[in-house]
């Protein structure tokens, strides 16, 4: 289970990011809606992340993940509505999006494997 090491200590630290852009977002651009929805988003990732690898079955471990995969799609809206509504620059909407994306992957590969080992159907996107 290294690549869920990988996954965990990815999403840990896109999470601090993240907090670190909603201290910015509320302080200097007095935004409050979308810092508080992006927050909650892109913590749960690796909260469930983490969770699903104490799961009591891999059925418990797969729908977890599939939670972080939700949350990490909605991570990304937020991120892409922030860059696209000029609440950070585009340096730093890229390379948070990147993180996002690369944490999808992860989520993606993962559950595939997961599900390949239990019969399920995979994911391809």
């Amino acid at each position: 289970m290294a690549q869920n090491s990988i996954l965990l200590d990815k999403s840990l630290l896109f999470a601090a990011r993240i907090i670190k852009l909603n201290k910015y977002l509320v302080k200097e651009k007095r935004e409050a809606i979308i810092s508080k929805q992006i927050i909650r988003s892109a913590t749960s990732i690796g909260a469930n992340a983490n969770e699903a690898i104490y799961g009591s079955s891999k059925a418990d471990f797969i729908a977890k993940l599939q939670i972080s995969l939700k949350e990490t799609a909605e991570t990304e809206y937020w991120l892409r509505l922030l860059a696209l509504s000029e609440y950070v620059s585009e340096k730093e909407g890229n390379s948070l999006l990147e993180d996002c994306l690369e944490i999808k992957r992860i989520l993606i590969s993962t559950l595939n494997t997961a599900k390949k080992n239990s019969g399920r159907q995979n994911f391809n996107k």
